[in-house]
């Protein structure tokens, strides 16, 4: 690599590793909001799908020998990027383990009981 390569490789580092520790404030910010942390998940894997289908795939090799420098740095660098999602069957058993009073946060047991005395009226 080059010596301009290296200094756009140290300053797109030292860009990533500064929105690294934004995103991760931002997410700290919303613990124990999961519909908050949900809202950041999804923005960024909409940011994750538009820089792939977008600028990365508008900058793919045109050559054979670009395409396997291209391909050698994939592998040799960790593979290809990935988001993963949790499974809804780690969802649901977490779901699971909620006892019965838990279930509905929005209705407490005092708002159940004056639900039945408004139906019995």
């Amino acid at each position: 690599m080059d010596n301009g390569k290296n200094l756009e490789s140290e300053k797109l580092q030292s860009q990533l590793q500064s929105l690294t520790e934004a995103i991760r404030t931002l997410a700290e910010s919303c613990q124990g909001d999961s519909v908050l942390l949900l809202t950041l998940l999804r923005g960024l894997e909409a940011s994750h799908q538009e820089i792939r289908d977008g600028l990365f795939q508008a900058s793919f090799p045109d050559n054979r020998q670009a395409l396997y420098k291209l391909l050698r740095n994939i592998e040799a660098n960790g593979g290809w990027p990935y988001i993963h999602r949790m499974k809804l069957r780690s969802l649901l058993g977490y779901a699971q383990q909620l006892s019965p009073l838990e279930d509905d946060p929005a209705e407490s047991p005092q708002d159940s009981a004056q639900t039945k005395q408004n139906h019995l009226k």
